[in-house]
Parts: structure tokens; C-alpha cells; sequence
């Protein structure tokens, strides 16, 4: 008989890609568990915002920051990309509203300028508490991209998108960001019991925890979890993209209430800026371990 992990194996397989998976029900220490390559290090990419967006939820709550203070994204953070990293002009904006941004649609401005509000000892201090040992932050989105630049031998000020469009194939995959011993990175289990400890009020006060949970369910990306459940199946989660990395990590409400960690990330054999395959694997993936979760709860 094919397991589970052999399955989901299957999946990244056929879609060109090595997946590393691991899945859990919240709020259940020591249950069912789902794991392909759990322990494994992994590349966070923008999944690296859900700790970010802990830090910053504690910072409100402690009162040390109002978030209905309003704050303006310069040009040192129009990196490109969506919301107000891709403005023309300065941004005005609330904490509130950059945070909202940050995970719903990885706005890499709004993130850098509420990390460096925050600042990473208040980051580091979320992984502490929580015991994520193997999660590690190198900085901020600007840090990521100054690694980069720096791989392809280029200036802080030339332009990104032309730099990554010059490169060779063979710069790119030795580029340190698609490295998890030299960059941003965790484990898969590490990322769920991250979410768990939202989910259950344990990373911070209940109305940090709150806070985070309400603005994941709105995340605005519907290609990798999304697509592997059906309508009633409620998701909150964030993705992470870079060449060759889709990930995916979130907490999937099943339609009897349950509450399944769930945390996907890949690594695709191509450097294609599109890997439609590998999205739809991420939510496959997931949908498999769900289902193999659900299934050991009932038998239990």
C-alpha cells in the first residue's frame, strides 16, 4: 500500500519539483502528523512575514505602537512588485493598513518599513519564546535583495529586474536566498508549530493572535492550499515566492470546525518565472494530508 508521504511525494514529482511537508491538527500536541521531509531546512521566502506580522500584532497589544498611526513608505522601499512596493509616489498609510498589506498580498514595502519599526530583536524574540531553534531571519525583504545584488556581482542601486534578467542560469541556483544554510529559512514543522501557537493564543496575547489569524484569512492568493479544498473549507495562510521556490504556509478550518497546520514548501527543478503545476502540487499536497488527518481522527 502507497503511504501517505510517498503520495505527496508523487505529486511534487510530477510537477517538476521536491516538496517538504508537514501537517498537523491545532490545538492537539502529540497528534496525527503528515511529514515529507518535516526536519528538513527550507528557504522561507515571504512566509518569513507571519513571525514578522506576530512581532508587530505584540508591539500593538503591548501598547508600545498605535497602529492607527500613520507612517510613509519613501522611495527607499519601492522595490517593484505589488501594493506599495510597485507606487509611483510616497505612501501614506496606517501600521494597520501596511500590515494588512504584508500578508495579504506580500507587499515587501510595507513589510520592510514594519520591520524596521519593530526592529528584529522583537522577531527573534517571537521564534524564542516559541522555541523555533531552527528558524532563522537574516533581515528584511531590502536584505534579501541586497543579497542578490551582491551574488551577481552588481551595484546597491542598479536595477533588480534587469539584474535577475541578465543573469545566467547558473548565477541563479547558486544564489545564496534559494539556500536555506545562508539564508532566511526553517523547517516545515518549525512553520506549524509557528501557526499553531497563533491559532491557540500561545504566541502572544489573544488579541496579537487575533489580530494575525483575521488578517491571514484574507490573503488574496488563491493558487496553491486554496485550490486543493472545496468552498466551506476556510484557509489563512501566506505564500513565498522566489526563483524556483513556491511555498505555502497556513492553518485550513474544515467545514466540521476542525483545524489542520499546514506548511508546503518546493523546490522546482525550473527557473521559470510561472510554475503553475507546482502551485496546484502545493494545494494537492495539502489536500492530501488533510484528508489523511482527517481520516486518523476518526479512527482513533
Amino acid at each position: 500500500m502507497t503511504s501517505i508521504a510517498e503520495k505527496i511525494e508523487a505529486v511534487f514529482a510530477n510537477a517538476g519539483a521536491r516538496g517538504f511537508v508537514h501537517a498537523r491538527e491545532v490545538g492537539v500536541p502529540g497528534g496525527p502528523e503528515v511529514g515529507v521531509g518535516a526536519d528538513d531546512p527550507v528557504v522561507l521566502a515571504s512566509v518569513f512575514k507571519i513571525p514578522v506580522a506576530v512581532a508587530f500584532a505584540r508591539e500593538v497589544a503591548a501598547g508600545r505602537l498605535d497602529d492607527t498611526e500613520r507612517t510613509r513608505v519613501t522611495a527607499r522601499y519601492r522595490i517593484g512588485g505589488i501594493g506599495t512596493a510597485g507606487c509611483a509616489d510616497d505612501v501614506e498609510m496606517s501600521w494597520r493598513d501596511l500590515a494588512h498589506f504584508m500578508l495579504t498580498m506580500s507587499d515587501n514595502a510595507a513589510t520592510d518599513v514594519i520591520y524596521h519599526r519593530i526592529g528584529q530583536d522583537a522577531v527573534d524574540k517571537v521564534l524564542a519564546d516559541l522555541g523555533l531553534t531552527r528558524t532563522r531571519l537574516i533581515g528584511c525583504c531590502e536584505d534579501l535583495f541586497a543579497s542578490v545584488i551582491a551574488d551577481l556581482g552588481a551595484k546597491p542601486d542598479d536595477d533588480l529586474e534587469a539584474i535577475l534578467a541578465a543573469a545566467t542560469e547558473e548565477q541563479l541556483w547558486k544564489l545564496a536566498v534559494l539556500d536555506p544554510e545562508r539564508t532566511t529559512a526553517s523547517t516545515p514543522r518549525e512553520i506549524t508549530e509557528l501557526l499553531d501557537a497563533i491559532w491557540t493564543d500561545r504566541a502572544g496575547d489573544p488579541a496579537a493572535c487575533e489580530r494575525v489569524r483575521t488578517i491571514m484569512a484574507q490573503q488574496i492568493w488563491p493558487h496553491r492550499i486554496s485550490s486543493g479544498f472545496p468552498a466551506g473549507v476556510e484557509i489563512a495562510a501566506k505564500t513565498g515566492t522566489l526563483p524556483a521556490v513556491r511555498n505555502e504556509a497556513g492553518v485550513v478550518t474544515d467545514v466540521d470546525g476542525r483545524r489542520y497546520a499546514v506548511a508546503v514548501f518546493t523546490r522546482a527543478c525550473s527557473l521559470a518565472d510561472r510554475l503553475p503545476a507546482v502551485d496546484s502540487a502545493i494545494g494537492e499536497a495539502a489536500s492530501l494530508a488533510v484528508e489523511h488527518l482527517r481520516a486518523q481522527t476518526v479512527t482513533q
